[in-house]
């Protein structure tokens, strides 16, 4: 599995396309337990990388991530733009200036973000936050990457891990963010940034599939 520019330019604006198509869902799955205002939050942040997309610098995969990091953090609302731009900008770093992202590097990158939003947000797996999606889509790519599988296999496998990870949150109780507020009534209910990165991950493997990639 390798990744250049133009897959990790693909990645990022499939990432961008699915929040604004789910800015409506994104938002119910918050107003639950949350504010609401998670889904019009992530869309209004990505809306504004797409609208600067052609000015954004591609001299290699990792300036284009912490560019797209940065423009997150600071077009987000909430403490989605701070996590979220975190995640981009912790990537990007880890990218560094290879032209070409191996999949150990791709996974790299992955912990790499997720250290970063545990730092951020004072947080981590077991809290009911994307985490609980992030930290075991990642486990999953590095076991069936190391396991010898391609990358459409690997993402595929662990997209399903994803999406049995974003379930699963309904079990919780929040530990962070405006739905700890609400103890035990927050248990029954997905955690939306845990079910937004579930659907990122579907529709990535979507395109793998039907657009392909290397």
């Amino acid at each position: 599995m390798t990744a250049g520019p133009q897959d990790v330019e693909h990645v990022v604006r499939t990432i961008a396309q699915t929040a604004l198509d789910n800015e409506t869902y994104f938002g119910e799955l918050d107003s639950v337990v949350g504010d609401g205002d998670f889904g019009y939050s992530l869309a209004r942040g990505f809306e504004k990388v797409v609208e600067g997309w052609d000015d954004i610098d591609r001299t290699d995969p990792g300036t284009f991530l912490k560019k797209v990091g940065m423009i997150i953090a600071s077009r987000v609302g909430g403490t989605s733009g701070p996590l979220w731009g975190t995640a981009f900008l912790r990537a990007g770093s880890t990218a560094g200036a290879s032209a070409e992202l191996t999949g150990e590097q791709v996974v790299a990158m992955l912990r790499a973000a997720a250290d970063g939003i545990k730092a951020r947000g004072q947080s981590d797996v077991g809290d009911k936050t994307l985490l609980d999606v992030l930290v075991p889509f990642t486990d999953r790519l590095e076991e069936e990457l190391t396991g010898g599988a391609d990358g459409g296999a690997a993402l595929a496998a662990a997209t399903r891990t994803a999406r049995e990870a974003a379930d699963a949150t309904s079990e919780m109780v929040a530990r962070k963010g405006r739905a700890s507020y609400t103890g035990e009534r927050s248990r029954g209910s997905v955690d939306a940034g845990a079910m937004a990165l579930a659907v990122i991950a579907e529709r990535l493997t979507q395109s793998w599939t039907t657009e392909g990639a290397s």
